[in-house]
């Protein structure tokens, strides 16, 4: 997820889960990994997420730093020997946003009903891969600092005074729900900074390497989206640079691929994008969200001097992070709120009518159970977004800088490590047209033949085409039909096998084919296929439906079935 400027602090309007004083677990393992980072961790019982027994489940915290305490949870291979298979690492974006999501929302081992049931995704990327899951930066999460009492108020912390007993708590807040163990709310303690955040992602991964070697020999993948845009290629760079860089205490992390789904790369790209999907040339739905009037202030916004390019282009230029905050305060509320304010439609499905039900967000009551908590051993509450490190992250202004990203995809693609970009053609947020157009600008030089590609059919196992894909090489992109932000979780089968063929060094469009490097798809210049306006909603969808992946819109109701239709 990539958070909107103007909802961040709305986030509290929107319900608040049960919370309790967490009691410091007792029972973790402690070992030392790689770089000296201290591994503290426990194995997790089947059933609170993964429910076949004979598959591992670990989780804990790798301790980067003082009072730097990143929380991950890891699922051994499904099938075959988890020895032998490769690792995959997921991070979801925001910033702030906890990577639970990408595990109980997207492609993880399991989901959570209505009740507070587990139930199994059978098309979890741990079918065929080791799955570790990271909540970074710190206070991202179940990750943390330092674990304070504390209650919530419009979303943001507020520490208690002495001992935070629940007693005390009261007095303060008249819901009782939101007080408990928290991060401390201090915005110095976590990254403000893509960059600043990629030193401990890296130094997490040496720890688990250290502490599990017998699941990090076979390759390494990583795999983000949204504000992956930013993490996904600077984490990946970072860590090809480390391996030329080598002390006695670190190793080599074998990375082979990088995938982002709807990710948020260049600003000035991604802001003209939302002109473009909305208005011109318009999304693949036939949908037309704005007036004439609302989309020549929209252009405007964008356009007239001194506005959102303009600001932009002045970030990019003088690096201060004054400039690139306001930059990017400007272009969030004048740009991309618009849509939001005017339509209460969901930014990331633009199908759906807010509040929208989908994906599932039942598993944040779940992870907030004492049960649960113990069973991971948790140091704090979970929270789903942090406004706090989106907070940070703003103030540098990271959201408004390219970072670099072109350059370091270039330079991944020149060290053979994959680089599969896909998105779901229905979200608004970090929409395909913005992705197209970065991969297109981003691989424009002759040399790389991308822009010689064409666009060719993705085909599944049932025989769908779900998408299209454009691939020379070892880079693709990929539009993705019928999905919103989180691509998993619509057109689960087609992310699975696209994963699967993107780590396993085969063409995306069929899997059939092993990628050489003048490898291209044959087909038209640009993506053609109209969605047209079958799915799309126009009246608010009951939280107690389910998402029905072959109509591509609302299911049963969850009372008349007994497991997820995914």
């Amino acid at each position: 997820m990539r958070l909107l400027l103007a909802l961040v602090s709305a986030i509290g309007l929107m319900g608040t889960t049960q919370a309790q004083f967490v009691s410091p677990p007792d029972e973790l393992k402690l070992v030392m990994g790689h770089a000296g980072v201290p591994m503290r961790y426990k194995e997790v019982e089947a059933g609170i997420c993964e429910l076949d027994p004979n598959v591992k489940s670990f989780s804990g915290y790798a301790d980067v730093a003082e009072d730097q305490h990143i929380f991950w949870w890891f699922f051994e291979a499904r099938h075959g020997d988890p020895k032998e298979a490769p690792l995959m690492v997921w991070i979801n974006g925001g910033p702030g946003s906890s990577s639970m999501m990408g595990l109980f929302q997207e492609m993880g081992p399991c989901g959570i009903d209505p009740h507070g049931q587990v139930y199994s995704n059978p098309h979890s990327w741990s079918n065929i891969s080791n799955v570790l899951f990271i909540d970074q930066p710190t206070q991202t999460g179940f990750s943390y600092t330092k674990p304070v009492p504390a209650y919530k108020e419009k979303g943001e912390v507020v520490e208690l005074p002495d001992d935070g007993e629940n007693a005390g708590c009261m007095v303060y807040v008249d819901d009782p729900a939101s007080c408990g163990t928290y991060n401390h709310p201090n915005m110095t303690l976590t990254a403000n900074s893509t960059e600043a955040a990629a030193k401990n992602f890296w130094r997490a991964l040496q720890g688990f390497t250290g502490a599990f070697p017998q699941y990090t020999k076979n390759g390494f993948h990583l795999a983000t989206e949204s504000y992956g845009g930013h993490y996904g290629p600077v984490f990946a760079a970072y860590i090809e640079r480390r391996n030329d860089h080598l002390t006695p205490s670190t190793v080599r992390i074998p990375l082979k691929t990088l995938m982002v789904g709807n990710g948020w790369f260049d600003p000035i790209i991604g802001y003209q994008a939302f002109y473009n999907f909305t208005v011109s040339p318009g999304n693949t739905y036939g949908y037309f969200p704005f007036t004439n009037e609302s989309a020549a202030a929209l252009h405007d916004s964008l356009y007239a001097p001194g506005n959102c390019l303009d600001q932009l282009r002045d970030c990019r230029r003088t690096g201060l992070d004054g400039v690139c905050s306001r930059a990017d305060d400007f272009c969030a509320v004048q740009v991309e709120s618009p849509y939001v304010e005017l339509l209460g439609r969901d930014e990331y499905d633009i199908r759906q009518l807010a509040p929208d039900p989908f994906p599932y967000s039942f598993y944040k009551d779940y992870l907030n159970t004492p049960k649960v908590q113990k069973a991971i051993g948790a140091y704090v509450n979970y929270t789903k977004s942090n406004p706090l490190v989106a907070r940070a992250f703003r103030g540098t202004g990271d959201d408004a800088r390219d970072v670099h990203v072109a350059d370091d995809l270039r330079f991944l693609l020149g060290r053979n490590v994959t680089v599969a970009l896909y998105a779901g053609d229905a979200d608004f947020n970090s929409n395909w047209l913005g992705v197209e157009a970065f991969a297109e600008e981003m691989l424009q030089d002759p040399s790389y033949g991308y822009n010689q590609a064409g666009y060719t059919d993705l085909r599944t196992s049932d025989g769908v085409a779900h998408g299209q894909t454009k691939q020379a090489g070892r880079f693709s992109f990929t539009r993705v039909y019928e999905s919103g932000h989180m691509v998993p979780f619509y057109q689960p089968l087609a992310a699975f096998e696209l994963f699967e063929r993107a780590t396993g060094g085969r063409d995306v469009a069929t899997g059939k084919t092993v990628v050489s490097t003048h490898y291209k798809t044959k087909g038209t210049a640009k993506s053609e296929y109209r969605n047209g306006e079958a799915t799309m909603q126009w009246d608010v969808v009951s939280a107690n439906r389910t998402y029905d992946v072959k109509t591509n819109g609302p299911g049963a109701f969850w009372d008349d079935v007994v497991k997820a239709p995914n």
